[in-house]
């Protein structure tokens, strides 16, 4: 059984705890094409930071170049956003997120921009833990130039205009694990939930959480054999367990021990909890040797691995490791910033 806190007396039942309607976090009407998986994935952001209470003005958006850039535009019209050059958004997110460490970023990219032009960008904001969701929407082609292959194309994929691909794809799994990242996760568009859940405990996670989200094209890679289609996806997804979050508000309390499948349950930094099921008894998401381990078995079997796949809550943020303070440095007067001018004195005394 769970216990919520209850919306306040006479409240409209559509308002959530911030006193705001779903229609508040929505974007302009999309110019994606119909089915495109994008779509689902910015209708489940949506969801998610409604039902989480986020206030949008607390929020930054970015994104890079490419159809998957676009979507910041499809939620959270209230909220202020950078869409940015080609491979170029982590440092543009960087910057922000270290001038006003008080507000939320999330950044919508796609495997070209995160796994060609911007791999460099993306592995050093991972290493650096930016406090920030960064998910890549990959649907394994450059969709808004006409369908060319990407990097994280499986090799033998036959396109109508491409040819085949002859070269191994990118994982931005593996790769975000390997470059330290703090939080990472896999999901499909086709399973809204699951990418709704993923999504609420990204944001409750304090440092860079990794969601890379297969997202159908279906006008370029629709295939049904293509490895990044609705019907391979549906056919071969392999979750590692069921996900549940749980907002710090709550309390837990279970009526009776669960008999099937091992309950792991994952307590993240403000003090929400990931509600594991293991579908695969004995999946560890806090150890990384085996994050590694599941993730190059799924690709040597062209397994479709969705679900939390690692988490480490622990690691300091950018923003921790150089001890800002609370006031946002974008707020700092110059009074704040400059040394007392006492203090100048005596240190041109020293120096002279």
């Amino acid at each position: 059984m769970v216990t919520e806190t209850l919306p306040m007396a006479g409240a409209p039942s559509n308002l959530n705890k911030a006193g705001l309607a779903k229609n508040d976090y929505r974007g302009n009407p999309t110019t994606l094409c119909q089915g495109c998986g994008h779509n689902s994935i910015s209708n489940q952001i949506i969801s998610a930071l409604y039902e989480m209470d986020i206030v949008p003005e607390d929020v930054l958006k970015f994104s890079g170049i490419g159809c998957s850039s676009k979507s910041p535009t499809y939620f959270l019209n209230r909220t202020f956003g950078f869409n940015s050059l080609h491979g170029r958004m982590p440092s543009i997110a960087t910057g922000a997120l270290f001038g006003n460490a008080q507000m939320r970023g999330i950044a919508v990219s796609g495997d070209g921009d995160t796994a060609s032009i911007g791999m460099g960008q993306f592995k050093h904001v991972m290493r650096r833990n930016v406090n920030m969701i960064y998910i890549i929407e990959n649907n394994g082609v450059y969709g808004l130039t006409k369908g060319q292959f990407s990097a994280t194309a499986e090799k033998g994929l036959q396109l109508k205009k491409q040819g085949e691909n002859p070269y191994m794809p990118v994982d931005i799994c593996m790769e975000a694990i390997i470059s330290n990242a703090t939080f990472v996760a896999r999901s499909f568009a086709g399973n809204p939930k699951q990418v709704k859940e993923l999504l609420k405990a990204a944001l409750s996670h304090h440092g860079i959480a990794v969601l890379d989200i297969i997202s159908p094209c279906v006008t370029f890679n629709d295939q049904a054999t293509a490895y990044h289609s609705y019907a391979w996806g549906k056919e071969h997804e392999q979750p590692l367990h069921e996900i549940s979050y749980i907002p710090p508000r709550n309390e837990i309390m279970l009526e009776r021990e669960m008999e099937a499948g091992e309950i792991r349950e994952v307590a993240l930094h403000d003090g929400s909890h990931v509600i594991l099921k293991n579908l695969e008894k004995g999946y560890d998401p806090t150890n990384k040797e085996e994050a590694l381990r599941v993730s190059n078995e799924s690709a040597q079997n062209n397994w479709l691995l969705t679900g939390l796949i690692y988490v480490n809550p622990e690691k300091p943020t950018l923003t921790d490791t150089f001890n800002l303070v609370d006031t946002p440095m974008s707020r700092l007067t110059e009074t704040d910033l400059r040394p007392d001018k006492s203090m100048i004195e005596k240190v041109n005394a020293l120096m002279f």
